[in-house]
């Protein structure tokens, strides 16, 4: 289901302002809007997006919203900011865009080192608080998690906290953090503020949507960014099927080790990549010339995401840094889900012609 439509968005409004409003009279300087969903895709970016427009009433599986994005078919690095930072990867404001949603931006980047709170992050707290009473989520950077999208539902001046949702944060009840983490971002990364997402003033082309990301899932998958670069001595990222290449092929190593980067990236992709065939399955039926062959690269997108939760043990955080054994039994694994994943692009090379 795309969207619940005007009645839905007009039930769901007039639900959210009740909870909202019933909180306000506990007084306190304590703001929630109750049951908000928790993240379902374990995703930095869109995942969030999904959650706030839940929120206001517009209703997206998180597959299809995996798919339009374009973050269900990636995957680069190996590196710990990979799955923000790759070469025209997803990100919320595009999304945003491409669903027909308005939305403005308070940065923090030129006030986050300051010691003491500076104008853009106070600006930001205010402006969170006041759409929390609204009864709209934010999305805010670096509120929760590490470096990641997440979405603040509630605060607690009392405790000085926002509350709220993150990609590994908040699953169950919200999570907890103080009001300015946010800018605690710069440690690591921009401090890239918060995101409200405003009314929805534009026209949703579900159609050229679905065939635009699976265009863009077969680019990715073949870009060659810096792959003129490789043997330099230098780290470079690289995409696609390259970075499955290499990632792999790190492991032949007996003395690889499984490093930060490896583990993160391996809880998103084999989340995403699962979402990548539950989206081709969802979006089959609209093309029917083509329905067959986008089944069967479901398929494939589903066989390696099965592929890599058989190496959680052997790459995920509760993973040895260095065993070569270990080593021994990852990069096979590796390789088999690299494959998986190269013949459900091939299928969506042969859809593609056939989606019309």
């Amino acid at each position: 289901m795309r969207c619940i439509g005007r009645l839905g968005l007009m039930v769901g409004c007039l639900v959210m302002l009740a909870v909202v409003s019933e909180a306000q009279t506990a007084g306190g300087g304590r703001m929630v809007i109750e049951n908000v969903d928790h993240y379902r895709v374990m995703e930095p970016c869109c995942e969030g997006v999904r959650v706030v427009l839940k929120a206001l009433g517009d209703e997206y599986t998180p597959a299809y919203l995996q798919g339009i994005s374009g973050a269900a078919f990636r995957i680069a690095g190996i590196c710990p900011c990979a799955p923000t930072s790759s070469s025209g990867g997803p990100w919320p404001t595009a999304l945003l865009k491409r669903l027909g949603y308005e939305y403005t931006e308070q940065h923090l980047a030129d006030d986050a080192k300051d010691p003491k709170l500076g104008p853009n992050t106070l600006a930001m707290i205010a402006k969170v608080k006041d759409s929390i009473r609204a009864g709209r989520p934010v999305l805010v950077w670096h509120a929760f998690t590490s470096a990641e999208w997440d979405v603040v539902a509630g605060y607690d001046d009392v405790e000085g906290v926002f509350l709220g949702r993150g990609s590994y944060a908040g699953l169950e009840g919200y999570a907890k953090a103080k009001q300015d983490r946010a800018r605690e971002a710069v440690n690591i990364c921009p401090a890239f503020g918060a995101i409200f997402v405003g009314e929805r003033t534009g026209k949703f082309d579900a159609h050229a949507a679905e065939i635009a990301a699976v265009k863009e899932a077969v680019r990715h998958a073949h870009d060659q960014l810096n792959v003129d670069k490789l043997g330099g001595g230098k780290w470079v990222m690289l995409e696609g099927l390259r970075a499955y290449d290499r990632w792999a092929e790190k492991f032949k190593d007996p003395g690889a080790q499984r490093e930060l980067g490896d583990a993160y990236c391996f809880g998103i992709y084999r989340s995403t990549h699962r979402a990548a065939g539950q989206f081709l399955r969802q979006i089959a039926p609209h093309f029917p010339e083509a329905d067959e062959v986008l089944v069967r690269a479901a398929r494939e997108f589903n066989a390696e995401a099965v592929t890599l939760d058989k190496a959680e043990a052997l790459v995920g955080w509760d993973s040895p840094a260095q065993d070569a054994a270990r080593n021994e039994k990852l990069w096979p694994i590796l390789s088999k889900a690299r494959d998986h994943y190269a013949a459900g692009i091939a299928l969506l090379e042969q859809a593609l012609p056939l989606m019309k």
